[in-house]
């Protein structure tokens, strides 16, 4: 069993994080490319896609002596399979709320 996991969720949280998988939405990219026009160093983006692969958002590969990132669509069907249960819970409690006359 894996420990070292992150909740998807928390790993968007943090806006670095968040503007980095918006960045690799539009395509695979490198460490460098990906640290460009970021307020933060490229160390620190090798920190974050750290968290953003621990919680399945996105895959890595080699690519000579640079790192590849991509979203990993599986990971991402998986967050938005909790959000779907989270919002159909959600809405039927609603829908009790409604029904019930709010009494």
């Amino acid at each position: 069993m894996e420990t070292n996991r992150v909740n998807g969720f928390d790993a968007l949280g943090d806006p670095t994080r968040r503007a980095i998988f918006q960045r690799l939405a539009g395509g695979p990219r490198a460490v460098g490319e990906l640290a460009r026009d970021l307020p933060v160093s490229r160390p620190a983006v090798s920190q974050h896609l750290r968290v953003l692969k621990r919680a399945r958002l996105v895959s890595d590969e080699a690519d000579g002596t640079r790192r590849i990132y991509r979203i990993d669509p599986q990971g991402v069907r998986d967050l938005r399979d909790q959000l779907d249960r989270f919002w159909d819970q959600a809405l039927a409690a609603f829908k009790a709320v409604a029904e019930d006359g709010g009494d």
